[in-house]
């Protein structure tokens, strides 16, 4: 179980037409090389291992963009930003989930009080939002890891079935009596907004940054199963339930990313409102097992144990993604990267290089 925090471990070095580096919000690796979103593009980045440039202990870079418009009929416009927050390698894809939250415009310093009225009123839902996708890694002639839309032996990219608006996700919540309240309110109002995905065979987790209700942060374990070109929400069980729902207890931090190790489930939360405060690590012990065996429609968790909590600035440095370290890179040590959104001047090398933390025993 991670400890300690050894910051700037991991040195990020993007290309000048990156997009994704100031705003970093979910990674996943395959072998030496790291898969990394940000939530405003619409593509996902690889970079590869590299030599150190310096006190650093890893470094990745060589990057490559693999916009989603190649990769898959999207629901929106080819430029329109997905809002990636989780990603996860299971079974030679990479699974990919939008925050499926709707977006409310901001005050700016050089509007007037009555135009930033209205900016502030004013709520919009991306098409690509809604996104919930497994996208098929194929090696290329050099053995590196390559997103495609269709494999050699056959394996397709395919989405949860749905349009701009909806998808078969959010029509099963809109009626829930936790949920449904929440998916006409912005996501960084509280309102419904994915951020951690975590994948056990046919099994996901999705993790919310929002809503936490009295305190009580939220996993929805779904099924799903390929019909033609695209995903499905299957039954959990015989009852015919889509959905299953985990009310986690992390004291009124919001999911920010998921990722199994072993059968434990290692949660990073945080604010669920835009706010400057803690930001921590969580253990769920033998959560894989336990989700396996259990038929419950609704539980409570809070047997969780706090691991360590993150550092963060004003306005900088919010972690929003973790992920283990494949054992190649890390010397045989159990050891996490953390990446964060926004990073502040501690955290970069110029305008497009940034750095990670890891966490070890």
């Amino acid at each position: 179980m991670p400890k300690k925090l050894i910051k700037n471990a991991i040195r990020l070095d993007f290309p000048p037409e990156a997009l994704v580096h100031t705003n970093l919000s979910g990674a996943a690796f395959s072998g030496e090389c790291l898969w990394v979103a940000g939530d405003e593009a619409c593509s996902i980045d690889r970079l590869c291992r590299l030599d150190p440039a310096g006190s650093e202990l890893l470094r990745f870079g060589d990057g490559l963009s693999f916009p989603l418009s190649e990769l898959l009929d999207l629901p929106g416009a080819a430029d329109e930003e997905a809002d990636l927050e989780g990603m996860a390698v299971a079974d030679g894809y990479l699974w990919v989930v939008g925050s499926h939250g709707l977006k409310r415009k901001n005050a700016k310093s050089d509007r007037d009080n009555a135009e930033n009225a209205k900016r502030l009123a004013k709520v919009t839902l991306d098409g690509n939002r809604r996104l919930l996708a497994c996208l098929p890694i194929e090696m290329d002639d050099a053995g590196k890891p390559c997103l495609v839309r269709e494999t050699k032996d056959g394996r397709l990219a395919r989405r949860l079935k749905g349009d701009a608006e909806s998808n078969l996700l959010t029509e099963a919540l809109a009626d829930d009596p936790h949920f449904g309240p929440y998916m006409a309110i912005p996501g960084k109002d509280n309102g419904f907004d994915i951020e951690g995905l975590a994948v056990d065979g046919k099994r996901l987790l999705l993790g919310l940054r929002g809503p936490v209700l009295r305190g009580w942060s939220a996993l929805l374990e779904i099924a799903l199963e390929t019909k033609g070109e695209e995903l499905r929400l299957a039954p959990l069980d015989g009852s015919g339930s889509l959905i299953r729902k985990h009310f986690l207890q992390l004291e009124g931090l919001g999911i920010r990313d998921l990722h199994f190790s072993g059968d434990d489930l290692y949660i990073l939360a945080g604010p669920t409102m835009v706010l400057d405060g803690d930001i921590r690590v969580f253990k769920w012990p033998n959560a894989k097992p336990l989700l396996a065996t259990n038929h419950e429609p609704v539980r409570f968790e809070a047997a969780l144990n706090e691991m360590l909590s993150l550092p963060h600035g004003h306005g900088t440095n919010r972690a929003e993604a973790l992920c283990q370290l494949p054992t190649e890179l890390a010397s045989q040590t159990p050891s996490w990267l953390v990446l964060y959104d926004a990073p502040g001047l501690d955290r970069k090398d110029g305008e497009y290089t940034v750095f990670g933390d890891v966490l070890h025993q």
